[in-house]
C-alpha cells in the first residue's frame, strides 16, 4: 500500500485549487475547442455513454472542459438530458432540470448559466449518468471541485455505496491532473474521469 498523501491545510488547497484554474485558464480558445471534440470523440464511444438514458451535464465555466459537443450528440440520439439548478428550495444541493435545445437558460447567484428550477425535483438516483466539473483530479479519480460542496452532498449517497445509480464521470482537461491529495470524509470518489487523451478509472490504478 502507497502512505496516505502528507496532510494539506486550507491554504493549501486553496493554492493548489489556484494553481490548477489557472493552468486551464491558460489554455487558447483553439486547444480548448480541440480538447472539447477529442472528449466527446472518446466517450461516445464508451458503453457507459451508449448505455445511459438519463444523462447530467454542465454548463462551463472559467476554463472547464467544454461537454457541448457531447451534450449535442446526446439531444441528437434522444436521450434525456439535464443541466443542474442551485435553487432557493434546495439551497446546499444540486437539482437536475431537464434541458432541450429550446430550453432558456438564466445566470445564477455564481455566474453559470442553469434551465429554471424543476417543479418537480427527482432523486439523483434516477439518473444513469452525471458528467461532473472539477478544478484537478488525481489518478485515483479524487476530486478537487471550486470548494462550495455542492456535489459532494448531493452525491454523498455513494460514498457508502459505490455501485449505487447514477455513474459520476468527470470530465477534465489533462493538465488538471495531479499529485494524490488528502481527501476528507465527505470527498465523493468518481467513478471515472475522461480527459481528451486518456480515462482514468479508480480500478485500473
Amino acid at each position: 500500500f502507497l502512505p496516505p498523501p502528507p496532510a494539506m491545510n486550507d491554504e493549501e488547497r486553496r493554492d493548489l485549487r489556484q494553481t490548477l484554474r489557472q493552468a486551464r485558464r491558460a489554455l487558447t480558445a483553439e486547444q480548448q475547442q480541440q480538447a472539447a471534440r477529442d472528449l466527446m470523440a472518446r466517450v461516445v464511444k464508451q458503453k457507459f455513454f451508449i448505455d445511459a438514458k438519463r444523462i447530467a451535464f454542465y454548463h462551463k465555466i472559467d476554463g472547464e472542459i467544454d461537454p457541448a459537443p457531447l451534450l449535442d450528440v446526446a439531444m441528437s440520439e434522444g436521450k434525456t438530458c439535464f443541466l443542474p439548478v442551485i435553487s432557493d428550495d434546495h439551497p446546499e444541493t444540486i437539482s437536475f432540470a431537464p434541458y432541450s435545445a429550446e430550453t432558456e437558460l438564466a445566470e445564477n447567484e455564481w455566474g453559470i448559466a442553469q434551465p429554471p428550477p424543476p417543479e418537480f425535483v427527482e432523486s439523483p438516483t434516477e439518473l444513469d449518468l452525471v458528467f461532473v466539473p472539477l478544478v484537478g483530479f488525481d489518478e485515483n479519480c479524487f476530486r478537487l471541485g471550486m470548494g462550495k460542496g455542492f456535489y459532494d452532498r448531493t452525491f454523498s449517497f455513494k460514498i457508502f455505496n459505490r455501485r449505487s445509480q447514477p455513474l459520476l464521470v468527470g470530465l477534465a482537461h489533462d493538465c488538471q491532473l495531479t499529485e494524490p491529495f488528502p481527501i476528507a470524509s465527505w470527498d465523493v470518489r468518481l467513478d471515472a474521469v475522461v480527459t481528451g487523451q486518456k480515462i482514468y478509472r479508480p480500478e485500473s490504478n
